[in-house]
């Protein structure tokens, strides 16, 4: 059976490809396994801008530190190890990663702001990666923000990356536009070769006993699905980028229904928290066999086949599919009320 797909220029074994989560790809031994395991490509966990503007605190406070006191005072100077904590350990990581397996490495860039953080995209591609995910997570909370300005300030901080490096970039966003379907037309011009749909925004919780905020971390679930699902449906055969679906797949079933909207790669991450990293084999033999007794020979008769554009109905994919969702939902308690006699 043919699996093989392509995302971002690269050919891949199959469509499953490993996101972006540190429990699975900071321990070297997981990269092995998951490759072992079926997958097909892996993006690393990210790297932040915090981290890397931390160290350049850091490292500009131990450069400065001590300087009027005497001019010789070379001990005044921080041990290497200052210079590198995180970002050339990321580096590393990917250095690694590329030796011990033959599998692409998407390497995972996260911030918002424009500014230097940018050009660790440049050192990402000279330690080996094939690519980069832009994980521009940002939730604007100034209230004289526009959204044009918004939408703006994720095109530049893609031109940025996209100038300084060579290999491919997929940007991951949000859902969360007033227009998405020209958002991402506006993201493929400047560059983007792929797109990830969606990021999930980790909203924390309160603690009313100690009154503090404090972190809450909900792992996906096949619910979640459903909106990527949908977009990727509308973008389908519209846009020149890859089109890569992650959060709430767990199935050989999310899979198939993600390839039929126009997926050209599916993002594993909760599943495989939840049910080990040995996982993936059994998405892959579900798969094939789905395809053996459906009479496919590859994905790409599977691929858009149920997208916006193919559909013998395209208005199911917007307000007409909300009014059937509507109407057809009956609550168990309406059987429970007396017929008028």
């Amino acid at each position: 059976m043919d699996l093989t797909t392509t995302y971002l220029g690269l050919t891949l074994k199959s469509p499953l490809v490993v996101g972006a989560a540190a429990p699975l790809t900071e321990d070297l031994s997981n990269i092995r396994w998951l490759e072992d395991s079926g997958a097909a490509a892996i993006v690393l966990h990210s790297l932040f801008e915090e981290q890397i503007r931390r160290e350049r605190l850091e490292l500009h406070h131990h450069l400065e530190h001590g300087t009027e006191s005497f001019a010789e005072a070379l001990t005044y100077f921080p041990e290497p190890e200052v210079f590198h904590v995180g970002t050339e350990a990321y580096l590393d990581h990917i250095r690694t990663a590329k030796a011990m397996v033959d599998i692409p490495i998407i390497a995972s860039l996260n911030g918002f702001t424009l500014g230097g953080w940018t050009d660790y995209a440049q050192q990402m591609e000279e330690a080996g990666a094939d690519a980069i995910e832009l994980n521009i997570y940002w939730i604007p909370t100034d209230l004289n923000l526009s959204g044009a300005d918004v939408e703006q300030h994720y095109l530049d901080v893609l031109q940025a990356v996209e100038a300084a490096v060579d290999i491919p970039i997929a940007v991951k966003l949000s859902p969360y536009f007033s227009n998405l379907a020209n958002m991402a037309k506006r993201l493929c011009d400047v560059g983007a070769a792929g797109l990830v749909l969606f990021n999930r925004f980790y909203e924390p919780d309160i603690d009313i006993e100690n009154l503090e905020v404090q972190p809450s971390l909900i792992l996906s679930h096949h619910s979640d699905m459903l909106l990527p699902l949908n977009w990727i449906a509308i973008l389908h055969d519209r846009l020149p980028a890859s089109l890569a679906a992650t959060t709430g797949i767990s199935t050989a079933q999310d899979v198939i229904k993600l390839l039929m909207a126009g997926a050209d790669v599916t993002m594993l991450v909760a599943t495989l928290l939840r049910h080990g990293i040995g996982h993936i084999k059994s998405i892959e033999e579900d798969l094939i066999t789905w395809l053996q007794e459906h009479e496919y020979e590859s994905l790409d008769v599977l691929r858009g086949s149920m997208s916006q554009r193919n559909s013998p109905n395209p208005s199911e994919f917007e307000r007409v599919q909300y009014m059937r969702a509507i109407q057809s939902y009956h609550p168990l308690w309406s059987a429970e009320i007396p017929t008028t006699p």
